[in-house]
């Protein structure tokens, strides 16, 4: 009996034994699952219509999560953009931000200097396998601020000069050559506004649209510094913009020209995105704008002391700086914003360019953009895309940026709508921009 008893209680102790380690493993497993959060809004940064915008997300999670088991990625669906930046103030407020997020450009600067993101520097310099000259510069240190990578770019679009070619037939003037210059576009402007009505006054113009940031940059200027402590308001290369643009307003002889003026095929010229170019040549939004006229994009025009580039804009991806799966959100954002295959997939479901100098310049990313145009409409090349988002101008990075260039923007279009002296209204606006940035 004794021999039984103690039998049955060595049973019962390996019973319990094995209970306990069940319980261990069961509870190692559960330990094992890791939920990395993603923020994403919906629809397209350069405010295009689009239906695509989870496809490359949803992609990029599932090859991810085949690639780490026990990792599961999830995201919030329906935050549209201009409702993004509350929501994720929310999240901020209670300490709930995403592990890896999109980064708006009206957010950049004041994350940055919060402390709301990453730093990335030693990330990138640990990695082996992670080369930042893979990235077109202009779009990679859009998501530096003081020196440090806060973000890393995931799409990106420069802006480019829309050519209404069948004005420019019917008035005998040839389409201008990617190297076209200030000089180039304000002789065309002149030959087509007219009044072709016979009212007395013109009904038919050069340029919409076109203002004194982007003639700064096309004539070498800046409008900053890249600390934000003064303007360069009085520089000859910004003085000879605003001027340059006050010649071409001239040309109209007081009529303000409007989007339908350009809409009903009565303006040659107007700057747009990348973004554009693409939804308006594509079915079904090709027969909604611009179906009356053919129509092609260049270069930008080069000033007297610039050259044919244009501002670039970008969209950014970071980490949140309190994170705790650092690696884990290091791996997801390289994979979004770094991968060949994943950045190819936004010229299939994006309108944007991918911001690898490999995929945009290459010849598949041309065949992509080719399905979706009509037989017989141009392609920009990868080489002169790839050159102008390269070469492109980018916003200075500093706090108080977008209040800075408010104030600044309300002013020079005050100059030019009154009539005022440039030089001496520059002069002013220097005064002012630098007070207010040294507050």
């Amino acid at each position: 009996m004794r021999k039984i008893k103690a039998s049955g209680k060595v049973w019962a102790v390996l019973a319990a034994f094995l209970c306990i380690i069940l319980l261990l493993l069961a509870h190692r497993g559960k330990k094992k699952e890791i939920i990395l959060e993603f923020g994403m809004f919906t629809g397209s940064n350069w405010d295009v219509a689009t239906a695509n915008s989870f496809v490359i997300i949803d992609k990029a999670i599932a090859r991810f999560e085949e690639e780490h088991p026990g990792v599961h990625i999830h995201y919030y669906s329906g935050v549209l953009k201009e409702d993004y930046s509350e929501w994720f103030s929310r999240k901020l407020l209670v300490d709930r931000e995403p592990d890896v997020f999109m980064v708006l450009g009206t957010d950049f600067n004041q994350f940055s200097s919060l402390g709301v993101m990453k730093n990335l520097n030693e990330l990138m310099e640990r990695d082996a396998s992670f080369d930042p000259e893979k990235y077109f510069s202009s779009a990679f240190c859009t998501g530096q601020y003081g020196g440090i990578q806060y973000a890393l770019p995931y799409e990106t679009v420069p802006t480019l000069m829309f050519v209404n070619k069948t004005l420019l037939t019917k008035e005998g003037i040839s389409m201008p050559d990617q190297d076209w210059t200030w000089e180039d576009l304000i002789e065309i402007c002149e030959r087509v506004t007219k009044d072709t009505d016979g009212d007395g006054v013109p009904d038919q113009f050069g340029i919409f649209n076109y203002d004194w940031m982007d003639a700064v940059c096309s004539n070498g200027g800046e409008i900053f510094d890249s600390d934000g402590t003064q303007g360069y308001f009085t520089d000859e290369r910004l003085v000879e913009s605003v001027k340059y643009i006050r010649q071409l307003n001239e040309l109209n002889q007081g009529q303000k020209v409007v989007q339908e003026d350009f809409n009903n095929g009565n303006v040659a010229f107007m700057p747009l995105t990348f973004a554009e170019y693409r939804t308006y040549k594509t079915y079904p939004y090709k027969i909604k704008r611009y179906a009356n006229f053919q129509w092609d994009c260049i270069t930008m025009p080069a000033g007297t002391q610039g050259d044919n580039l244009s501002q670039v804009e970008t969209l950014l991806m970071g980490i949140s700086a309190n994170t705790k799966e650092e690696m884990l959100a290091w791996e997801f954002l390289k994979l979004l914003t770094y991968d060949e295959e994943l950045q190819t997939e936004i010229f299939r479901y994006s309108q944007g360019a991918s911001v690898l100098k490999a995929v945009t310049q290459s010849s598949e990313m041309e065949s992509i953009v080719q399905e979706d145009m009509e037989e017989g409409d141009t392609v920009i090349s990868g080489k002169l895309l790839g050159r102008v988002i390269e070469e492109g101008h980018i916003e200075p990075q500093f706090k108080r940026y977008e209040q800075a260039l408010a104030l600044a923007d309300s002013e020079i279009s005050n100059i030019l709508e009154n009539d005022k002296t440039v030089d001496s209204s520059l002069k002013i606006l220097q005064r002012t921009i630098n007070n207010y940035l040294r507050q």
